[in-house]
């Protein structure tokens, strides 16, 4: 069981069964299982019966409010596939072997979205000071295309709900092994929004996007930032390249508000991607972003989940570290994994998973201030994005 390690922070869990809906089949990498393990690791922890947690249903969202995210084409384009998945609309990314249509596909993927617009709600309103949506994270979705298993952008709607109701600067942060291209194109050209990507190189992952001179439209230069990270970069050069770029983009930015986008694909037993990353540099990022959150924006942040589909061994393990950075609970990649936890996934598919809540990894990483090596591939990249944005925002590439 976990408890605080200080005051109770009031934080809202958007979860319900009901989003187990957004199912692309049995044989597609994003499946729901995935999510229900989550859910049922982060109960087993105790961390939904912590104080200030509130467990929150989402409502599916209405086309008006993915509308101001979403082309009303591509939503009823969306409406039609799911009233009709056997047609395909290759124009819409609809139907494909990425994004197979189902039936209900429109509501679930609504829902999904309604998710992180809800949390967005309690936030401005005051009923929750940090939100974690661990179904969300859909962030390849594009304004009128669906894209990589993304159908509607949550987190893209979550910060247009952010700014429609009065923030003046929001930052997303994502650190999926995808590039976030599609929250990065519906705000390209707002500088009200900083969009922070660090990814697996576009040379060797999907959707092949994501260098460093990506910096944002006309009138937003400097405001989509892009950390392309070598094929295999593994911990340490992951934590040096987010703490090269991240914290003083952060800080100059000044934002109200955070977003962050927290795919665990990065790891290395994922199938999808090659980035060799542990659940616990992963924890070491959620710390990173909540500090900042503290630090900046009075502790606000809206923190969705994303990729990742080794589904029992590693999802629900770092989702549920999420969902205690979060909550401020002290369960940490030491805490044990609750043994009625791994005895289900046991008898539900077989699997033995790990015994501790993170992968006993060593997460110690190189300062940037130690200097830069020309000669290390991690570092030229870190280097090429602070050369192409760090002056937009009056910031030394050299010296900040």
């Amino acid at each position: 069981m976990s408890t605080h390690s200080g005051p109770a922070v009031p934080l809202q869990v958007v979860w319900d069964e009901a989003m187990l809906a957004y199912d692309f089949g049995g044989q597609h990498p994003m499946n729901p299982e995935r999510l229900h393990l989550t859910a049922r690791l982060v109960r087993d922890c105790g961390l939904l019966a912590l104080d200030g947690v509130r467990v929150t249903a989402p409502v599916v969202a209405s086309d008006g409010d993915l509308a101001t995210v979403h082309s009303p084409d591509y939503i009823r384009a969306v409406r039609h596939v799911s009233s009709n998945p056997d047609v395909s609309d290759a124009a819409h990314g609809l139907g494909t072997e990425d994004n197979p249509a189902f039936a209900g596909m429109h509501e679930a993927s609504a829902r999904l979205a309604g998710g992180s617009i809800g949390a967005a709600d309690t936030i401005l309103g005051g009923g929750a000071v940090r939100a974690v949506n661990f179904g969300g994270g859909m962030h390849h979705a594009a304004r009128s295309r669906a894209s990589g298993f993304c159908i509607y952008n949550d987190a893209a709607a979550s910060i247009q709900r952010l700014l429609d109701r009065g923030a003046q600067r929001v930052l997303y942060v994502d650190v999926d092994a995808h590039h976030g291209d599609g929250t990065e194109s519906i705000f390209w050209d707002d500088p009200r929004v900083m969009t922070i990507s660090l990814h697996e190189t576009g040379m060797s992952l999907f959707p092949g996007t994501g260098f460093a001179n990506e910096m944002g439209g006309a009138g937003a230069e400097g405001y989509a930032v892009n950390v392309a990270l070598p094929t295999t970069a593994g911990d340490a050069a992951l934590l040096r390249a987010f703490h090269a770029v991240v914290p003083q983009l952060a800080r100059a930015f000044a934002p109200e508000v955070i977003v962050s986008q927290h795919g665990c694909d990065s790891h290395r037993e994922d199938p999808l991607t090659n980035l060799r990353v542990s659940v616990d540099a992963q924890y070491a990022l959620m710390l990173a972003v909540r500090d900042l959150a503290d630090g900046l924006c009075g502790g606000r942040w809206i923190a969705t989940g994303g990729g990742g589909y080794a589904l029992a061994s590693v999802v629900p393990r770092s989702w549920a570290l999420l969902v205690a950075v979060a909550a401020g609970a002290t369960t940490t990649p030491s805490t044990p994994v609750p043994a009625a936890w791994r005895d289900y996934v046991r008898e539900r598919h077989g699997i033995d998973t790990p015994r501790l809540m993170g992968d006993g990894a060593d997460t110690w990483w190189r300062s940037w201030e130690i200097g830069y090596d020309p000669n290390d591939e991690l570092d030229r990249t870190v280097m090429a994005t602070r050369r192409a944005v760090f002056p937009l925002h009056g910031l030394d590439p050299w010296f900040d």
